[in-house]
């Protein structure tokens, strides 16, 4: 049984199924999950979409909805009984499940930690009550769970593996009426309805500084599957206006590919960035209540997880009231224009990508989950 509550998370979990399966075809994985996970063929009990959110006062909203999940999912585990349960980031969720797990005697796999470096240490008891093998993408993690008696293994970023583009950059753009020989933006405004509520109106308006100081730049919008198309209405007026602007669906990596600099909300994407090596600007916006809650307990002066896996700041991050139009457009068009600052960034990125650049991280993960089913 698996739960995953996001489309990164899901992302992961459908390669880690067909790495499961390619192990062992006979394997049967059930539980909550998206449509990655669903095509690896996971029976899902339940759809993460319409649960996911970010922000403390967000989830407030959906907390019925994720209460009523954790009780067909609590359900489902005491008919099934898996021999392993394997939680994939979204801790918020998962969490409530790891003592449904215990009580049922099922063997629990973490694959992907939890921020609990970041904020709310606390958890790390939580963890190691309930939690048989921590699996984590990053290497600093790996002492973290080992001072708390946690059993731990680094299996590496599954992205590593699955950041490939599969057009070409004028295959790519050709066909969305923009000019492969122009400088390109990419505008990354998250995977949730709610970041783009708070995210995607303040790039649009920096969309419209960057192409009034750069009459040649282009823009690219990552759409993630299954966002309603009417999230994106802000870019009606950059088309009417004459901007070129093009979506793009379900394939995030072709379009960082494609761009000379990427405007991207905080989160997985900036590691997806990192990997394809193009400069970035890391924007981040939530609701104020949230924020000024968040404030009390996250405990880093940095949010970019590129900038964490550095251990510096390589890369500017715009969050909450400096993420503004107007810096966006002096950051953009500086990576565009200085050409100098752009090198220095692709070559800390490299950084980035080298304590990274371990492949077979599904395949790892997948074969330490088994041996744990296995076992029990």
């Amino acid at each position: 049984m698996l739960s995953c509550g996001e489309p990164s998370g899901d992302l992961y979990a459908g390669a880690l199924v067909s790495a499961m399966r390619a192990i062992d075809p006979a394997v049967s994985v059930f539980g909550f999950g998206g449509p990655a996970a669903e095509r690896a063929g996971v029976k899902l009990v339940g759809d993460y979409r319409g649960i996911s959110v970010t922000g403390l006062v967000e989830a407030l909203r959906v907390l019925p909805k994720s209460w009523s999940m954790l009780r067909r999912l609590g359900d489902a585990a005491a008919a099934e009984r898996p021999d392993v349960f394997v939680a994939i980031d979204f801790p918020d969720f998962n969490f409530r499940l790891l003592p449904v797990m215990k009580r049922l005697g099922v063997p629990v796999v973490y694959y992907v930690s939890p921020q609990l470096w970041a904020w709310r240490p606390g958890r790390l008891e939580t963890v190691r009550r309930f939690v048989d093998r921590m699996l984590v993408i990053f290497p600093f993690e790996v002492s973290i769970y080992e001072k708390a008696g946690v059993p731990v293994e680094f299996v590496g970023h599954p992205l590593v593996d699955l950041a490939v583009a599969r057009k070409s950059r004028a295959d790519l753009v050709t066909p969305l009426g923009l000019d492969p020989a122009r400088p390109i933006v990419a505008l990354l405004p998250g995977s949730r309805p709610n970041e783009l509520h708070y995210i995607l109106p303040d790039l649009v308006a920096a969309a419209r500084l960057i192409r009034a100081r750069l009459p040649e730049v282009q823009f690219l919008v990552a759409r993630a599957p299954s966002l309603p198309a009417s999230l994106f209405d802000p870019l009606g007026p950059l088309r009417t206006d004459g901007i070129p602007v093009g979506i793009v669906e379900g394939a995030t990596d072709d379009v960082l590919a494609a761009a000379d600099v990427v405007v991207t909300a905080s989160g997985t994407a900036t590691v997806q960035t990192a990997l394809h090596g193009r400069p970035m600007i890391i924007v981040y916006r939530v609701s104020g209540g949230t924020y000024a809650i968040g404030r009390v307990f996250v405990r880093l002066s940095t949010y970019g997880m590129v900038n964490l896996i550095a251990g510096r700041r390589i890369v500017p991050e715009l969050v909450q009231h400096e993420f503004t139009p107007e810096n966006v457009a002096r950051e953009a068009v500086s990576l565009l224009t200085d050409h100098a600052r752009a090198e220095k960034m692709r070559h800390d990125l490299m950084e980035v990508r080298n304590l990274l650049a371990v492949s077979g991280a599904s395949n790892r993960a997948a074969r330490a989950i088994l041996q744990l089913a296995m076992k029990k």
